[in-house]
């Protein structure tokens, strides 16, 4: 990809003050990155590609520090791979290392809000797979988004209510830690949705 589009790329979806670390970090690495249509299920992955080709996605709806952290979050992934040629436990004790050591450099006023800032350093002390399962932190990012004219949280819908997501209807089921159930309108099938997306409520 060519290098000015990353960077735009970059300063469109990304706080001004991170910009440069992390186009320096796709520089040094190497990677396919990709600002995502949303999915139903994750915020970003990393994928390994015939051994030697590495991909970073990031959900394109993020506000600009929800979309740094799974930025950074991801390329821990990338580290670690590259230093032990295996992905190992995904969120296991070498990945939670490399997360802090690539978050250092902007955990800082200069990037984030104190408001962000505070309940991300607790929540890095012990990092988990998703950021919902610190609701503090999780609380805090969306006080930063721009709500959607006439949408709303899944995570705050009742149970039973029916909204539309990613162009389906749902009826909205049982919270499990970071995600609700629920289930497809027209073909009754159940799935897990991210507790904290934005979602259209329909009659």
């Amino acid at each position: 990809m060519v290098r000015i589009d990353i960077l735009r790329i970059f300063e469109k979806h990304l706080p001004g003050d991170a910009v440069s670390y992390c186009y320096d970090l796709w520089k040094t690495y190497q990677f396919v990155f990709i600002a995502a249509t949303p999915r139903r299920t994750k915020l970003g992955d990393f994928r390994v590609e015939r051994g030697t080709d590495f991909t970073i996605t990031v959900n394109n709806d993020l506000n600009p520090h929800a979309f740094l952290i799974t930025y950074l979050h991801e390329v821990a992934h990338l580290l670690v791979f590259q230093r032990y040629r295996r992905i190992g436990r995904p969120h296991g004790p070498a990945w939670k290392k490399m997360f802090r050591d690539v978050m250092q450099p902007v955990l800082h006023e200069a990037v984030f809000p104190i408001s962000v800032l505070t309940p991300l350093k607790n929540y890095l002390s012990n990092p988990a797979a998703s950021t919902g399962a610190h609701p503090a932190l999780t609380r805090a990012l969306r006080q930063l988004d721009i709500k959607p004219d006439g949408q709303q949280l899944l995570v705050e819908m009742p149970e039973g209510e029916t909204f539309r997501f990613l162009q389906k209807e749902y009826i909205r089921g049982m919270k499990r830690r970071t995600r609700v159930v629920c289930t497809e309108k027209t073909t009754g099938l159940k799935v897990s949705i991210w507790a904290h997306v934005w979602v259209e409520k329909t009659e």
